[in-house]
């Protein structure tokens, strides 16, 4: 599945999940400079798309997957509440401005399903034994290193 349908240059709503959808207004791709090394052409074209995305205001949200893609953003948060994908893989803009949308969908998607519950399970019998025993072994180590008694 690509990362929008309808619009074959990608400025269309981006379909994430099963309710979400993020229209195409919530989402600013503006061009920059790629980095790193490269040639004439790396130096005097704009073909890194950089992706931001206010998620911190953004009403097609639900308030749990909000706070679970905020969780995830890690350093791709601003200050500002905004998501900033870069995206500079490909030699052209329109690779780049899809590859930064599937970022972001992979994103969303992640956030938007919930956390297992975790289940509580209880040691076995042989698993207390065997760290009872590991622990007496250490003991029993750390016993052996005290002074040695001189014989007379």
């Amino acid at each position: 599945m690509t990362a929008t349908e309808g619009d074959p240059e990608g400025r269309g709503p981006l379909r994430v999940a099963p309710g979400i959808l993020v229209p195409a207004e919530e989402l600013n791709v503006t061009f920059i400079r790629s980095p790193g090394p490269g040639g004439q052409h790396v130096n005097k074209t704009a073909t890194c798309a950089q992706l931001r995305f206010a998620a911190s205001t953004s009403p097609s949200l639900p308030d749990p997957v909000r706070e679970r893609l905020l969780a995830l953003a890690g350093t791709r948060l601003t200050a500002a509440g905004e998501i900033v994908i870069r995206a500079h893989r490909h030699r052209s803009r329109e690779q780049n401005r899809a590859d930064a949308l599937e970022r972001l969908r992979h994103l969303i998607a992640k956030a938007a399903r919930p956390p297992r519950k975790r289940t509580k399970t209880k040691p076995t019998r042989a698993s207390k034994e065997r760290r009872i025993a590991a622990k007496k072994k250490a003991g029993e180590k750390k016993r052996m290193r005290g002074r040695v008694s001189g014989i007379d």
